[in-house]
């Protein structure tokens, strides 16, 4: 029977059911990685082990442990622990049969991380979380396994180095779940379907297309260059509108400008380091005859008030 796609009463908060066979192969699958890894390093059965707790159990241990609720994961389900047990001591006894199949795991792979997005974005809507914390939820569920991975074995967690989408798919899975709930009133099947296939999608077509993650960005000087375009623009405009009052008030008598001196903005002088920058004469104020005092328009005229104010 194929689930309502919309919730009659509202947002669903309720806790997805997730099949206990897909759950299981979930965990399995991120274990996996874990076992790759171990492969890799040639460690004993005891590395296997714990490499494939953290592959398949680390993001819900984290996940866990920040939500407080007693409600751990590894610890109340009766499998988790022996599943990623017997995949570790599988890989130990049998790591050739991992690499016939390459193409096989990284789908496998890519599908549990979007099962435990959408598994650790509905724990976290259940205890009625801010929409960041799900999103955090979401995203460390599914790929903080292969973080607690990396850590313990002293290297530089891969989600944080530059490649194809990861880290990024889990994101956008999780906040296409909280949005599907929350704001479209999607039940939780079907969010949790669509944000699996978001998830997927999104890993597939960087793999495709070779889309790597940004990385030693500055975009200092971009923003520097367009500011400094912006000063220089308003300073032309504010010189355009000065010469513009200027010419409004020639050939009138009954009027007084009083300038005052400021250091001119010159990039030049700026990047010379040079102190002695010239000064620019701007205009302070413009005063009408009425505005005046009577002491100053007896000394003389107004312009040559202004003129020997300048030159003073």
């Amino acid at each position: 029977m194929i689930p309502e796609l919309i919730s009659a009463s509202g947002p669903d908060v309720t806790a997805v059911a997730i099949p206990a066979w897909l759950d299981a192969s979930a965990v399995a699958v991120g274990s996996v990685s874990g076992i790759l890894v171990a492969t890799e390093r040639k460690l004993d059965l005891v590395g296997f082990i714990v490499l494939a707790m953290l592959g398949g159990l680390g993001g819900g241990l984290i996940r866990d442990l920040i939500i407080q609720h007693n409600d751990v994961y590894m610890v109340n389900s009766p499998y988790a622990i022996p599943m990623t047990v017997l995949v570790g001591c599988g890989g130990f006894l049998f790591p050739s049969l991992l690499t016939r199949f390459p193409h096989l795991i990284e789908w496998v792979d890519i599908i549990s991380v979007g099962l435990f997005v959408a598994a650790g974005s509905d724990k976290a809507i259940v205890y009625r979380m801010n929409p960041w914390a799900v999103v955090l939820m979401g995203t460390v569920t599914g790929v903080g396994g292969g973080m607690l991975r990396d850590i313990f074995l002293g290297d530089t967690p891969r989600i944080f180095q530059r490649s194809n989408f990861y880290a990024i798919c889990a994101v956008a899975g999780s906040i296409a779940f909280y949005m599907l709930i929350i704001h479209a009133n999607v039940t939780g099947e079907w969010a949790t379907a669509i944000s699996v296939a978001i998830v997927i999608l999104m890993r597939r077509l960087s793999l495709h297309f070779n889309i790597l993650s940004p990385a030693n960005v500055d975009l200092a000087p971009v923003v520097k260059k367009k500011v400094r375009i912006i000063y220089h623009l308003a300073q032309e405009d504010g010189r355009e509108s000065s010469r513009r009052i200027l010419r409004k008030f020639e050939g009138c008598d009954g009027y007084q400008i009083t300038y005052v001196q400021q250091p001119s903005p010159d990039v030049a002088h700026a990047q010379s380091g040079e102190t002695d920058a010239s000064c620019t004469r701007v205009i302070d104020r413009i005063e009408i005859e009425d505005d005046i005092p009577e002491e100053a328009s007896q000394s003389g005229s107004p312009q040559d008030i202004g003129d020997r104010q300048q030159n003073s």
